[in-house]
């Protein structure tokens, strides 16, 4: 289990049960996080390559035109709001994306669900890196 595994679990203790799985990756691609608990979502490389680079340059006119790519499904983009990024598909659940100085932490809300509490978690551990100068 890495060390940022342990995010996980606490990110989805602040999302009152919406959030099923998480992620955190760098501005790089790397992906930090690994499946050793059943909480990460299974994003590929490419994957968290475009959605750092993203992150990195503050420009997310690629996920307005082609779609947010996670775990092999193409999220629609909704809107970024205050540095986060928030995508939907129907059937799918929705993705709830903030950056932090090297990061970007990434929960996904199951179908049904409301977004909105996923999108609390999300904030707190960013927030929290953000402090830690991460």
């Amino acid at each position: 289990m890495s060390d940022w595994d342990a995010y996980l679990g606490n990110l989805r203790g602040h999302c009152e049960g919406a959030c099923d799985t998480a992620a955190i990756i760098g501005l790089d691609g790397s992906i930090w996080t690994t499946n050793s608990t059943g909480e990460c979502i299974a994003i590929t490389p490419s994957e968290a390559s475009a959605i750092g680079a993203a992150f990195q340059a503050q420009d997310f006119a690629t996920f307005m035109a082609s779609g947010i790519h996670i775990a092999g499904v193409k999220y629609n983009f909704l809107r970024e709001l205050e540095g986060m990024v928030l995508g939907k598909m129907k059937e799918h659940g929705a993705i709830s994306m903030q950056g932090t100085k090297t990061a970007v932490v990434i929960g996904h809300t199951a179908e049904g669900q409301q977004q909105g509490s996923t999108n609390k978690g999300v904030g707190v551990i960013a927030e929290y890196l953000d402090s830690l100068g991460m």
